[in-house]
């Protein structure tokens, strides 16, 4: 584009910065072009646009922009009024007009191209700014909403400017994979497009939050939760496990709800669940172990802290009780799980007998031994060390 310094303070500017909108075409909102007669007239009769024509062509797009007005209404109208002006200077048949030419012709349509990417670059710039207003203002109420930061009543007035509805239960859903889910990446925009085209923005929040897809979901609509999980699923190349919080009423209970899945999607992986979906719900009794540690602790290494004399040390026979507790307790299914001969199981269901004083083919004792594996699991034990609590 070429460019030559013009004054500042040139009339064209005045006319760029003091215009008021006209009603005219697109509903209402103001033609985009059409105030501006005298800047463009002048830009017709140049022969190149100055930086102050520049300017006042990019702020015309900005302003046009700021007032909803498309770009290609805002060209439409560029192009229709610069035909009106030079129509009126062919209709005034003034002599020697240097358009007339080929080679002036040619200079009005160099300058006219110039001033539509002028006009453009304004638009664009301004649409991205409001783009990047809308998506902070979204990303502080979604920490508001999963953190519990601001006065309730604030909150559902600002959940109603994005189309969500706080009153009455809500589910959340949470969705982890190795790669982090980001905000306005393609995995999330299938998501979040899947859902609300379906239930709608007020029955439906996706976001993201630390790496994890949330979805906060009306808890009125049941089949959304299994919804989310199978598009959170089909967005990504890679396992995706999903979380699902009990519903809860309230933004209050929005907050809860969020911190229950992301502890029950924490203990699923703890723990080695290979199910994609896993309700809190479910895991109660889990979380319910975690929570004494010390107590948890003392269990694993009273029940199972003889297993650290197998040869080998206890990791083979921990693996072995998990997938006998898995298979029902039966040793053909645990073999055929594991891999291994059943005469295999029944010699290592022996040597933990031995080893811990306690018997898994025994009702009472078996319910001891479980407990301890899943504490052990929780725990992270025997690659971490644990200490008694006496």
């Amino acid at each position: 584009m070429a460019m030559d310094e013009g004054p500042r303070g040139s009339p064209s500017a005045e006319r760029a910065t003091g215009s008021t909108p006209a009603n005219g075409r697109d509903g209402g909102r103001g033609n985009a072009s059409g105030e501006h007669q005298g800047l463009l007239a002048e830009i017709c009769g140049a022969q190149r646009l100055t930086d102050a024509y520049i300017q006042d062509l990019r702020a015309l797009g900005a302003a046009a922009a700021d007032r909803g007005i498309p770009l290609h209404v805002v060209l439409a109208d560029f192009f229709a009024c610069a035909h009106r002006v030079r129509d009126g200077r062919t209709g005034s048949g003034r002599a020697g007009d240097p358009s007339e030419t080929g080679d002036g012709a040619a200079a009005v349509l160099g300058v006219l191209g110039d001033a539509a990417v002028a006009l453009s670059e304004g638009h664009e710039t301004a649409h991205r700014a409001a783009i990047r207003r809308e998506e902070a203002g979204r990303r502080e109420f979604v920490d508001d909403l999963l953190e519990g930061r601001t006065p309730l009543g604030q909150l559902a007035e600002r959940a109603e400017r994005f189309g969500l509805r706080l009153v009455g239960p809500h589910r959340v859903a949470v969705a982890r994979t190795r790669t982090p889910f980001e905000a306005g990446a393609a995995a999330t925009r299938y998501v979040e497009d899947g859902l609300t085209s379906r239930f709608g923005v007020e029955q439906v929040l996706i976001t993201t939050k630390d790496g994890l897809l949330v979805c906060v979901a009306s808890g009125t609509v049941a089949q959304v939760p299994q919804l989310f999980a199978a598009q959170a699923g089909d967005s990504v190349a890679e396992p995706c496990r999903v979380a699902v919080s009990r519903p809860r009423t309230g933004p209050s209970g929005i907050v809860r709800s969020y911190q229950e899945a992301c502890r029950a999607l924490d203990t699923a992986t703890q723990l080695g669940f290979d199910a994609p979906v896993v309700n809190a719900s479910d895991l109660l009794v889990f979380q319910v172990l975690g929570r004494d540690r010390a107590a948890i602790s003392d269990l694993v290494i009273t029940v199972l802290g003889g297993l650290a004399q197998a040869r080998g040390g206890p990791d083979v026979l921990l693996e072995t009780l998990t997938s006998y507790f898995a298979a029902g307790c039966r040793n053909t299914s645990t073999a055929r799980r594991m891999g291994i001969g059943v005469r295999t199981v029944g010699y290592r269901i022996g040597r933990i007998r031995q080893l811990t004083g306690y018997d898994p083919t025994d009702p009472d004792q078996r319910y001891v031994l479980q407990t301890a594996v899943l504490g052990a699991r929780l725990l992270g034990w025997p690659e971490s060390p644990l200490q008694s609590g006496d």
